[in-house]
């Protein structure tokens, strides 16, 4: 009797396991998304260094080269997209780096004092974007949340620890609590 009313609980707890690529992405460079803000530098060349952001095509604009597609692209990636563009009638050997200024901001929903967006800080865990957002409010299940992340343009969602880092952009859910 125990074991079957343990697996309707169990059944009804709308318990979702991330797939193994919503942890792996946790241990794999950066991928730049809308919303990034992105410093850029060229080497002895005051004028192209600057700060830009990553706008909602994916893009973002440049002097001399025009817009860059930078969405889903790493910082190796797009320092050596970005130089290969100048190289091509501009800059004789560009030497260009990329560094996030900024991440995209992540959102936090449900049972928190203050839902909202809040700026990304790199090696946050859900517990402190709940924290930020005010804490947990009186009905709220602090055991777990769910959290939404975009993968290689695709959508994933799963049940985690408090403790279990999050993303720029991700959506932390905060489920409340039945008893």
């Amino acid at each position: 009797m125990a074991v079957v009313l343990a697996s309707l609980v169990g059944g009804c707890s709308g318990y979702v396991r991330p797939s193994p690529a919503f942890h792996e992405v946790l241990n794999q460079p950066y991928r730049f998304d809308a919303g990034d803000r992105l410093r850029i530098t060229v080497f002895d060349q005051p004028n192209l260094s600057n700060t830009y952001q990553i706008d909602a095509s994916g893009s973002l604009a440049f002097p001399l080269i025009g817009s860059v597609p930078a969405r889903g692209k790493t910082t190796d990636q797009l320092q050596a997209d970005i130089a290969g563009r100048l190289r091509n009638g501009y800059l004789r050997h560009p030497d260009v780096t990329v560094e996030v200024e900024q991440y995209r901001p992540f959102f936090v929903m449900g049972e928190v004092r203050n839902a909202g967006q809040y700026p990304y800080v790199a090696g946050m865990t859900a517990q402190t974007a709940v924290a930020i957002s005010g804490g947990y409010t009186a009905r709220a299940d602090q055991s777990s949340v769910d959290i939404t992340r975009q993968i290689n343009g695709e959508i994933m969602s799963g049940r985690v620890p408090v403790t279990d880092p999050i993303r720029p952009g991700d959506t932390i859910y905060v489920r409340e609590r039945f008893f």
